[in-house]
């Protein structure tokens, strides 16, 4: 039986695992959540999630990637293991080939230590990627030719842009800006103005609900509880997607200058091409509403968001091992 072809993004936030032929099999957040007393993993994934903020003392609900870097390496390698293993099924003979990606401004270091993980968790041979160029393939972007593309990948613990032509990376530039801010800038932002204490799961369900970044024609609002900080007792406040784009200025504003800085740094040929066909926008961070809008406001460039954001890196990852093995072929069976 041949080996399976595996391509992983590794996220911060999520972990999706994509097979060659059949798509993207599995999406769940990237939390593990284990006994502290006996060191024995409790949950993994969603289930795991659903504890974070409320566990007692001896369980902890970790996240083991903290800005798209390993921070916790024997929890990262378990974590892949369990999700490699539940992808796949235990029936296969032949270890897989892994592909995984990586934000683009990790070290050698930090590279050999997903690398590591992913032989531990079980694969026959590893790939590395650089998240822009598996975002840009995923998104359908044919990038062997000598054209300029943009692309801004707002992940959970980064955000990577790069302009790609010819298969590599020509300029990029990774910044530790992204979802995972504009939770904590939405937990600030209500500590400071309704002196209410929320958790990050809260923050996320207002960033998804009525999360905005740029003024909007209709103001979208929804009640939130959380604990008053005066009083010390429950609370609920109805917050505006006005006030989350008070809420997220400060993170979305340094996304742009990233954009522009990468702008700046990229050759005047490349420049027109990106120009012509616009910026692309990918990861799960693009979702928020107003990015587009935003972008085009302070670059002049037409912005567009891809198909599917969210899953855009794990399907590059997966066709980056397809076409090594000389398999250029689409989930649906079309040619690439």
């Amino acid at each position: 039986m041949a080996g399976t072809d595996v391509g992983i993004d590794l996220g911060t936030a999520s972990i999706l695992v994509y097979i060659k032929g059949k798509g993207v099999v599995l999406k769940e957040p990237s939390v593990v959540a284990f006994d502290r007393d006996t060191s024995k993993i409790k949950a993994i994934g969603e289930e795991a999630r659903l504890m974070l903020g409320r566990t007692p003392g001896n369980i902890v609900a970790v996240r083991p990637l903290r800005q798209g870097v390993i921070s916790d390496y024997t929890v990262t390698e378990k974590m892949l293991y369990f999700f490699i293993r539940k992808a796949i099924g235990k029936k296969t003979f032949r270890k897989p080939r892994i592909a995984v990606c990586v934000p683009s401004g990790v070290t050698e270091v930090e590279k050999k230590a997903v690398e590591d993980a992913t032989y531990q968790a079980g694969a026959r041979e590893v790939f590395i990627i650089e998240e822009p160029i598996a975002a840009a393939i995923g998104a359908g972007i044919d990038i062997s030719r000598p054209c300029g593309n943009m692309i801004v990948d707002i992940g959970g613990g980064t955000t990577d842009i790069a302009v790609i032509s010819l298969s590599g990376t020509v300029v990029s530039t990774s910044v530790k800006i992204a979802g995972d801010d504009f939770d904590e800038a939405i937990v600030r932002y209500m500590r400071k103005k309704h002196n209410l204490l929320i958790g990050e799961r809260t923050a996320e369900d207002i960033k998804i609900k009525v999360g905005s970044c740029f003024p909007r024609a209709e103001v979208d609002s929804i009640d939130v509880r959380g604990r008053n900080l005066v009083t010390g007792l429950p609370k609920t406040v109805t917050v505006t997607s006005e006030e989350t784009e008070e809420a997220l200025r400060e993170s979305t504003a340094q996304i742009v200058e990233a954009v522009h800085s990468v702008l700046e740094r990229t050759p005047p040929e490349l420049t027109a091409d990106i120009a012509d066909r616009g910026i692309v926008l990918t990861g799960g961070g693009a979702l928020l509403r107003g990015l587009e809008e935003l972008l085009e406001s302070k670059t002049g460039i037409n912005t567009m968001t891809a198909e599917d954001p969210m899953k855009c890196v794990a399907i590059g990852t997966g066709k980056y091992v397809e076409a090594l093995s000389g398999n250029y072929h689409d989930v649906d069976g079309k040619k690439l």
